[in-house]
């Protein structure tokens, strides 16, 4: 039985990710920090809650992280834990890149100095590229970074130490640059998921109206129980290589939302407001992957289009919401 430690194991990739090794035969070990241990809805939606060892740590002291991997010894780290709101970064750029960037460093250092054996996995970010001419999309791996948010900026520093470990110090260390991927599981501050939620209630009459800044984006949106395949498979190669997992094309924020209301038969036009206040001091106006390294090396067959994919987000968020009510129904 293979080991795998997860940080962030209770966020939406974490979550997925420990349900996809479980099924695979793994002992997962699920990192925690002592705040998180009372948010652990997403395992116990997807019935995971007691299959996974939890243990609490302290990503900013790396002789708690040293113990750990000394102890575990794991076969596989996923480093999936970070400040990951871009529009958070910038109300708190020094929080989001010390946080982001020490925790790499330190797992990677712990990894090197008592269980080098261990493959290591970095969660990278599509935010490390920022601006990118629209002549030259779509990214690619070979692409230069110009991130132009405290997030991006912390990815980047964190995405180059984990090739430095692997150059340098001839650990396997892989890191997934991974596009816009949502579920239900996403958190509320994620604008997909703000917009289906939101939409739901107003279908249900729960809400007038739904507040959104610039719509006049474009991004490549894939669907997230998908992108976790990509990361477990990027560890199962003989050789360590970096690849951009995305779904290969970009749809418009604007065209995202109308899609949403439209298929749940509300009015666009009358319940959307622009709010000058959501702005960012800095947006991206247009950005998406090739997903061909990702398919030809590792097999990964990403085929869901951008219409399925709005709709399994609707169903997922629907039979979410039904599991939300029914526990807090069964609590009562």
């Amino acid at each position: 039985m293979k080991t795998a430690m997860i940080t962030g194991v209770n966020g939406q990739d974490g979550s997925y990710l420990a349900d996809l090794l479980i099924q695979k035969g793994y002992r997962v070990i699920g990192l925690l920090r002592e705040s998180s241990m009372e948010h652990l809805q997403n395992l116990e939606y997807l019935g995971i809650r007691h299959k996974i060892e939890l243990i609490t740590y302290n990503v900013g002291n790396i002789f708690n992280i040293m113990y750990l991997m000394e102890k575990h010894k794991p076969d596989e780290f996923y480093n999936l834990v970070a400040q990951s709101s871009v529009g958070v970064s910038f109300a708190q750029p020094q929080n989001t890149i010390e946080f982001n960037v020490s925790s790499v460093l330190n797992i990677l250092e712990s990894i090197r100095s008592v269980s080098p054996a261990t493959k290591f996995y970095q969660a990278s970010s599509s935010e490390m590229f920022g601006c990118v001419r629209k002549e030259s999309l779509p990214v690619t791996e070979d692409f230069e970074f110009h991130p132009v948010s405290p997030y991006g900026i912390s990815k980047a520093t964190g995405h180059w130490i984990t090739v430095n470990y692997r150059e340098a110090y001839g650990l396997y260390t892989v890191c997934g640059v991974l596009f816009n991927h949502e579920s239900a599981l996403r958190g509320k501050n994620f604008v997909t998921k703000k917009i289906i939620e939101t939409a739901l209630k107003i279908k249900q009459g729960k809400a007038s109206e739904l507040r959104l800044g610039n719509l006049d984006v474009w991004r490549d949106w894939g669907y997230a129980p998908k992108y976790v395949e990509a990361m477990w498979l990027m560890l199962q190669q003989e050789i360590p290589q970096d690849m951009l997992i995305c779904s290969g094309e970009a749809q418009q924020l604007e065209t995202f939302a109308r899609k949403v209301f439209e298929k749940l038969d509300v009015d666009y036009d009358k319940h959307v407001v622009i709010d000058q206040k959501l702005l960012r001091p800095v947006d991206l106006e247009v950005i998406y992957g090739s997903n061909q390294k990702a398919k030809q090396k590792l097999g990964w067959n990403y085929d869901i289009s951008f219409d399925d994919l709005v709709q399994k987000l609707i169903d997922d968020e629907l039979a979410f919401n039904t599991w939300t009510k029914k526990q807090l129904s069964d609590q009562l």
